[in-house]
Formats: structure tokens, C-alpha cells, sequence
């Protein structure tokens, strides 16, 4: 899945490397505690990711669903001793050329449908 693919990248060691699997146009929204972050194309989310700070995260999906061009993901954020951060679902509709298009993100950092991890490996 496209989307799984972008947290992978995301999460690892060059992660504007995911921005290969987004259109140029790409629109986006993240829902996070207290504020949002939304954007019309590319450059916007290369901003955001490089505004990050460098942390040991990783998004570790636990649910994924695909309907033709929508693919969803449900997970968990961990940081690197694997102590779970908080929860997070995704919804990406891919283009014909099979980039994300459009992306919409939720974060919680205390609601999780599974329990978080208090350390050690998911």
C-alpha cells in the first residue's frame, strides 16, 4: 500500500524521501492536539516534515483497508524504546498514477483503539 509505504520512508533515514509517493499538488490535513496543519502542495508538506523535530518515532500500522483509490491505515506512533506516543488513522486517495493525491491525518496522543505500549517492542 502507498500509504504504508510513505510511513515507512517518513520514518526512516531520509524521510522527504517519502514525498516521491505524492503528487505535486498534493492536498493535505492533520488533525493534531490543539491545532492543524493542512496544505496544497508538495513543497507544503516538505516543510512540515522538515519543521519535525528529529525524533526516534515510527508509525507502526496495525489496520490497513484499501477500496480501489482509498487506502486507510490505523495505528500507533513509538517512540524509540518503543513506548507508544498515542494512536492515528489515515486515509489517503491515490491519482491514476498511483501517488497520494489527497491525505488526512488524525493524532491522539492518549485515546487508542489498541493499548499503547509502555515499552519494549509492539
Amino acid at each position: 500500500m502507498i500509504i504504508e509505504d510513505y510511513y515507512a520512508r517518513l520514518d526512516g533515514p531520509r524521510p522527504l524521501d517519502g514525498l516521491e509517493l505524492v503528487e505535486p499538488d498534493v492536498a493535505f490535513l492533520f488533525a493534531l492536539p490543539g491545532h492543524e496543519v493542512s496544505g496544497t502542495d508538495r513543497d507544503d508538506l516538505k516543510a512540515y516534515i522538515e519543521g519535525r523535530p528529529p525524533v526516534g518515532r515510527k508509525h507502526q500500522v496495525l489496520r490497513r483497508s484499501r477500496d480501489g483509490d482509498l487506502e486507510m491505515v490505523y495505528g500507533i506512533v513509538t517512540e524509540g524504546d518503543g513506548r507508544g506516543t498515542g494512536s492515528f488513522s489515515a486515509v489517503a486517495l491515490l491519482s491514476s498514477d498511483r501517488r497520494v493525491a489527497r491525505y488526512q491525518a488524525f493524532f491522539h496522543p492518549t485515546f487508542a483503539l489498541f493499548p499503547l505500549p509502555a515499552g519494549g517492542a509492539v
